[in-house]
């Protein structure tokens, strides 16, 4: 399995009751599709995973499948802290048309390399797919270290890593020692760096109402190997993602732009809560400058 391009990690419209408006998201899923990114991702942090259960989570998957046919692949979070769902949920991937599994730590228990190795073969066991290993040790607790990549190292099913760490050191470590898993960009005000250092997918939740500006520097950084152009772009697109990134209200930040671009994304789920006024109004405007900006560079050379 081999992953190039731009992965969308989707959101999950919630209505004011906070049940999921499963109409808002096929639309937005349809969007998606029509844009031109090369893969979804269902069921990951964006989609708040972790306040849906098991059964929204199969039907959000089972909805993306009948939209999208074979044109995209789907990957499917198995992300909980109780390990058991995490192997229900690899199953009912494998019954529904995912195409790979995301498999992140399980939260909370901060295992060993060696339980965190046993768990994720287990899970492989479970439904036999291809593995994008999910590393994200802020919300994890721990990091996925080299004595788990020797223990899995049987597995051909585990292919690629969504490294969202933000240690630029371990992307290093990942590139020169482990060769044979891709990289995947999960950190979105890294991506530049990513790419230079041989990446090939990017996993941004911007992308969700901004496909085409990600799908710009995707371009110029692995399709036309321009990173003089590529540099110019993520200077366009750094003020968004301090607001995604450093703004401490991500997944808000992006229904909200959905909302911005015309789409229902509706409420966040408990913890968490909206946008005031204030915020809103900067999230627009670096929207406005970001788009107009990186037109202007995606269209010189035409």
């Amino acid at each position: 399995m081999y992953f190039e391009g731009i992965y969308t990690p989707v959101i999950t419209p919630f209505n004011e009751d906070y049940s999921i408006n499963y109409e808002a998201y096929a639309v937005h899923v349809q969007y998606l599709l029509d844009s031109g990114v090369q893969g979804l991702m269902i069921g990951g942090t964006t989609g708040e995973y972790y306040v849906e259960s098991h059964e929204e989570r199969v039907e959000l998957l089972k909805i993306a499948r009948q939209i999208c046919g074979n044109k995209l692949q789907i990957i499917f979070g198995t992300g909980s802290v109780n390990p058991d769902a995490s192997e229900k949920l690899a199953e009912d991937a494998a019954k529904h048309g995912a195409d790979v599994l995301l498999l992140a730590t399980p939260p909370y228990s901060l295992p060993t390399q060696y339980e965190l190795a046993q768990h994720a073969l287990r899970i492989d066991r479970a439904a036999d797919l291809p593995i994008m290993l999910y590393n994200y040790p802020d919300r994890m607790g721990i990091n996925m270290e080299a004595e788990f990549f020797d223990l899995v190292a049987g597995s051909s099913n585990i292919c690629s890593i969504k490294e969202s760490s933000g240690d630029i050191n371990r992307l290093h470590m990942l590139a020169n020692d482990y060769p044979d898993i891709q990289i995947a960009c999960g950190m979105d005000d890294q991506a530049l760096e990513f790419f230079a250092w041989g990446a090939k997918s990017w996993v941004c939740a911007g992308s969700n109402f901004l496909p085409t500006e990600h799908l710009a520097l995707y371009n110029a950084c692995v399709l036309e190997n321009d990173f003089a152009k590529g540099r110019r772009i993520m200077a366009e697109m750094m003020p968004l993602m301090s607001v995604l990134e450093q703004g401490g209200k991500f997944i808000q930040s992006v229904k909200y732009g959905v909302t911005l671009d015309g789409r229902f994304s509706g409420q966040v789920r408990r913890p968490l809560l909206g946008l005031d006024a204030a915020e809103k109004d900067a999230m627009a405007q670096v929207v406005t400058t970001l788009k107009q900006n990186i037109a202007l560079i995606a269209a010189e050379g035409k």
